[in-house]
């Protein structure tokens, strides 16, 4: 398989680093917060797992369905185009949620930007195999 056939590679590989960075956070966050276990009641804690916790949920979902869209042939533009859908949705979520608890704008926009991508791709997949 030559590098062009790689592209899931590419974004399996930037949200590894994603993931990473807000496990980090989270360990960070513990010391901080002084919290062993959970989130001890406290409000910077919930918030930095559940930004590392949703993006563990929704990333492996998206990088299998980029995956069979590469397999399948779909063109390098659109995968691209996925890829870079999946870090922007979870960088914006991420950016949101570290804001406040509340809904905010990067909240909003990263949770609807994931959405619509699984969408998209899933009945992309679908198309490819009926």
């Amino acid at each position: 398989m030559d590098k062009l056939q790689m592209i899931t590679a590419l974004y399996a590989a930037i949200c590894g680093l994603l993931l990473v960075f807000m496990a980090v956070r989270v360990s960070y966050t513990r010391g901080k917060e002084k919290v062993d276990l959970g989130d001890g009641g406290k409000d910077a804690m919930l918030r930095a797992m559940r930004t590392h916790g949703n993006a563990a949920e929704y990333i492996p979902i998206s990088l299998i369905l980029l995956f069979f869209l590469e397999m399948q042939g779909s063109a390098h533009w659109f995968l691209h185009l996925c890829g870079i859908a999946l870090v922007v949705s979870r960088l914006l979520h991420m950016q949101g949620l570290m804001q406040s608890a509340k809904l905010t704008p990067g909240r909003l926009m990263g949770t609807g930007l994931g959405w619509a991508l699984i969408t998209v791709m899933s009945l992309d997949n679908l198309f490819h195999i009926l």
